[in-house]
């Protein structure tokens, strides 16, 4: 039987994604075809990479006062990734979500990281609780530079590359929260090498 690993709230599938091209079974339990709050939890689970959507949470959003039924939501969907991990008992199990409020009802988080420090180019501080094996850092120098002009919106000095705060950048769009929550691909293939 292959080893099943489930991704909790995981969008696009980056985190494991050097899980299914290994050939492990990875089942994505996202919105919209899947609520991690209503998922029945299935026996022989390996790993469980968990990434409640953090709009809530992150302290880039906090400049936003979020109501109360907001923060109930969004809590509820850290709840739920807790029960499954709980319900499961993986062999390992990580979950992510940047800079912000989650500490407070997390506890503190087992480490921190920087995209570069796992050879992507940018910044965006991330917070990952869990019990697993730590990836090793291969860190690389962020590069580029944002240069804003009055007649633009900003380019960057080289083209060939996103500046280093290209995620906090990103204008409004209905892709913004997406593209912001895609797990760096470094940090991904680093964690996959730690916990096979």
């Amino acid at each position: 039987m292959n080893k099943i690993i489930l991704d909790l709230c995981g969008g696009t599938g980056a985190w494991s994604r050097p899980y299914a091209d290994t050939g492990y079974q990875v089942i994505n339990v996202t919105l919209p075809e899947y609520d991690v709050r209503i998922f029945e939890p299935i026996p022989n689970i390996y790993g469980i990479l968990a990434a409640p959507p953090c709009t809530v949470f992150a302290i880039s959003g906090a400049r936003w006062k979020r109501s109360k039924e907001e923060m109930i939501e969004g809590l509820s969907v850290v709840d739920a990734c807790i029960r499954i991990i709980f319900a499961t008992k993986p062999k390992f199990w990580a979950l992510e979500n940047p800079v912000g409020k989650l500490i407070h009802y997390l506890g503190r988080y087992r480490y921190t990281f920087q995209p570069y420090e796992y050879g992507d180019p940018w910044t965006k501080r991330t917070c990952i609780w869990g019990e697993h094996n730590l990836p090793v850092k291969n860190p690389v120098k962020p590069i580029g530079q944002w240069m804003g002009r009055a007649d633009t919106k900003g380019i960057v000095d080289h083209l060939d590359y996103l500046p280093p705060d290209w995620i906090h950048k990103l204008p409004p769009s209905p892709n913004r929260a997406k593209l912001r929550s895609i797990t760096p691909p470094g940090f991904a293939q680093a964690f996959f090498e730690a916990n096979q």
